[in-house]
């Protein structure tokens, strides 16, 4: 206590000096307006210092908490992208452009719908049923179509049902053309990726890049002209390099397939008959 007593002693001068010079700036600035302004003036710019400071130092510790809720918003946000991929994945053949051209070009037929009952993609030969017939409307060689473009022809059908020799058969031999240059070949599936054929007999004059589209050419009665069959994924030289061999990337993923329409022959038999009178002279 004396030592309390001895320090303030000593310092009392100091102490006095503090205190008149407080009590001086206060009442010089409580009634001075202008002196009292710029303390007002100074003093918030200090305090608005100072809360930001507080405000940043409170910010950083709070890091940890932050970071965690929005890792955890971020999940969510990620099952919600998820859900309506898959919504829309499961909606986009209502809406997608292929399908639209593809509705405006089977506008005037009378389709067939049917589903698809067994399917196989593995074979080298592959087939597939549907659960349409003769009692339906279903003759052997006719067009048979889905959402994404052209699928196969009927190859032999009883009264409800049918099979369909699709496009991934060896034996399948479709009229397709480059869309939008008029080159035509022959599209034919060698067997192994069920979402991949060939298109061949392609001169090497034609320009093909990679992404047009291919199309059914319309130089049979089976499909009319302009259905999609896929896109062009790369070019290679025939064996006897006189042509190019088109790899073709196939719009129908027949591992999916499941609702087909069954096209009408149209005049498929005229035209059989014809050629088959021009063959015999």
């Amino acid at each position: 206590m004396q030592g309390l007593l001895d320090f303030l002693k000593r310092y009392s001068h100091l102490f006095l000096f503090a205190l008149l010079e407080g009590m001086g700036l206060l009442l010089l600035f409580r009634f001075n307006f202008y002196q009292g302004s710029v303390w007002f003036t100074s003093a918030n710019a200090l305090s608005g210092a100072i809360m930001e400071w507080e405000a940043d130092i409170l910010s950083y510790a709070s890091l940890g908490e932050r970071n965690k809720a929005l890792m955890e918003r971020n999940i969510v946000l990620e099952k919600r992208v998820a859900a309506l991929s898959h919504l829309l994945e499961d909606a986009g053949h209502d809406s997608t452009a292929t399908e639209i051209r593809q509705a405006g070009l089977l506008a005037g037929f009378d389709m067939i719908p049917a589903e698809v009952v067994d399917n196989s993609i593995t074979r080298h030969d592959n087939y597939l049923t549907i659960n349409k017939g003769l009692a339906d409307g279903v003759r052997p060689e006719m067009g048979v179509v889905c959402g994404t473009g052209a699928v196969g022809i009927v190859y032999q059908a009883s009264a409800h049902y049918a099979i369909v020799m699709p496009l991934l058969n060896s034996k399948s031999n479709v009229s397709c053309r480059l869309r939008g240059t008029g080159y035509f070949g022959y599209l034919r599936w060698e067997g192994g990726h069920p979402l991949y054929a060939t298109l061949g007999d392609i001169p090497r004059h034609a320009r093909i890049r990679k992404g047009m589209a291919v199309e059914t050419s319309g130089f049979s009665a089976v499909f009319p002209a302009g259905l999609f069959v896929g896109n062009v994924a790369g070019v290679e030289n025939s064996e006897d390099g006189l042509s190019y061999e088109v790899r073709v990337n196939l719009g129908t993923d027949f591992a999916r397939l499941r609702d087909v329409c069954v096209l009408p022959s149209g005049g498929k038999a005229e035209i059989d008959s014809l050629q088959r009178a021009a063959t015999a002279r």
